[in-house]
């Protein structure tokens, strides 16, 4: 957030969430800033987070300090410690029926674990935490450089943890352990919640002291020190034990998640209680939208939104009674409230019109894909192979070669993005045959 990237369409402004959780007044104070400063739109990130586009030549102090007025920013109002804040957990956490426990307080101290050691400044700013307390809506199968699960254990809950990847996925999920990185080293052990900010401590000051200068990621620690390595130097900053536990060899989460329910209404943990998401086309939010969202939140709901990592946005605590109407008012803002419309299941990067390495404007058509894209077919649109977008293995992407074409890929184990199942498609193509694959493999 104080460090505006350039890009095409003008500066990038990332604006970090902890656990996701915008208040109503901030959404008011981003609707003000981005269409003073710049191009009006608001985008929800696949980390729970928003960035602006378009920022204006010379308004990038001013587009800065007026979202730190609105709280926005790091505490310490420094650049370094706004990076390292990337802590993932679900937007309905202490409030999903499902949860083995609220990880909201550990976010919370994760957070400012991250920010008050100035060490963790040298950290990548894409260097990041998961925190899953087992709820159904959960985003599970981005791969982090720290992953921690809760698991049900003979004293209570307890964290199981890894490196480089992701949960592994509950066995009834078709697709388990597709998504997870195959660099992770999958679970090593555990500790009861009151040992996980001293074991996250320990194990980004080993990242930092063993890492070579060009290792941003633990994937690449991976690449030249064995886990067990790390657990050991680990045990330096620890007063308790630490070493891989063969019993979580083939530990797996409990329940499978369920991306749907970050769509309509979901009745929460406390009784006549509900969260009510929607999602806007491509995750992109208008001042108006914004300003809607921030209205309805403090009329309905506890004035505060949620941004989830599939780009949509959760409103908590609505009473029962004020549900048929909030979902009316979110379809009027223009946001899908329902798992069955296309648009839900399309994600697309900036492409050729905000970024220099888009072969193609991924994002008008994305658009056009959904009006032909049949019923659940989830479909990622890249403009190059970086795949900024999608930070998970998707069932389908389309990857750009030129504009409006496409190499259309299908994941089936093969790295990256799957198997090139076609060349050189056209947008009606592409529809056609996702509609041809989606009868003859129903589940991909």
């Amino acid at each position: 957030m104080l460090r505006i990237i350039p890009a095409r369409d003008g500066g990038i402004c990332r604006i970090k969430l902890p656990g996701g959780v915008l208040s109503a007044t901030q959404a008011h104070a981003i609707a003000d800033a981005s269409t003073l400063h710049a191009n009006g739109v608001a985008e929800l990130t696949n980390r729970a987070n928003l960035q602006l586009r378009g920022v204006r030549s010379g308004h990038e102090a001013a587009l800065s300090a007026a979202l730190l007025r609105a709280g926005l920013g790091p505490a310490s109002g420094l650049s370094s410690a706004d990076d390292v804040r990337n802590v993932m957990i679900s937007p309905a956490a202490g409030r999903d029926p499902h949860a083995l426990i609220d990880t909201t307080p550990l976010c919370a101290e994760l957070l400012t674990l991250l920010q008050s050691d100035a060490r963790f400044a040298a950290l990548s700013p894409k260097f990041a935490l998961l925190l899953d307390g087992g709820e159904r809506l959960a985003r599970v199968d981005h791969p982090h450089d720290v992953w921690l699960a809760a698991s049900p254990g003979e004293a209570g809950v307890r964290f199981v943890f890894g490196l480089a990847g992701c949960p592994e996925p509950a066995s009834e999920n078709p697709n388990a352990g597709e998504d997870c990185d195959t660099h992770g080293t999958g679970a090593l052990a555990a500790v009861p919640p009151s040992q996980v900010p001293a074991l996250v401590r320990a194990l980004l000051h080993t990242f930092l002291d063993l890492a070579a200068a060009d290792a941003t990621r633990m994937r690449d620690l991976l690449a030249t020190h064995a886990a067990d390595a790390l657990l050991q130097h680990a045990q330096r900053y620890l007063d308790f034990p630490l070493a891989r536990d063969a019993s979580l060899r083939h530990w797996e989460r409990q329940l499978p998640a369920d991306a749907s329910l970050r769509l309509g209404a979901h009745a929460q943990r406390s009784e006549g209680m509900w969260h009510v998401g929607g999602q806007p086309p491509l995750g992109r939010l208008d001042a108006t939208m914004l300003r809607g969202l921030a209205a309805l939140a403090q009329s309905h709901g506890n004035g505060l939104l949620h941004a989830t990592p599939w780009q949509s946005v959760l409103l908590p605590d609505v009473a029962t009674q004020a549900v048929p109407a909030v979902l009316a008012q979110l379809s009027a803002l223009g946001l899908a409230c329902d798992p069955a419309e296309a648009i839900t299941h399309v994600i697309a990067c900036a492409g050729s019109i905000g970024c220099a390495k888009g072969l193609a404007d991924t994002k008008s058509d994305a658009l056009r894909l959904a009006e032909r894209l049949p019923a659940g077919v989830d479909v990622h649109l890249t403009g190059c192979a970086r795949s900024c977008a999608a930070a998970h293995c998707a069932p389908y992407t389309l990857l750009a070669v030129a504009p409006g074409r496409y190499d259309l890929y299908r994941r089936d184990g093969h790295p990256g993005f799957g198997q090139c199942v076609a060349p050189q498609l056209t947008i009606d193509e592409s529809a056609a045959l996702l509609a041809r694959l989606a009868r003859s493999t129903p589940h991909a």
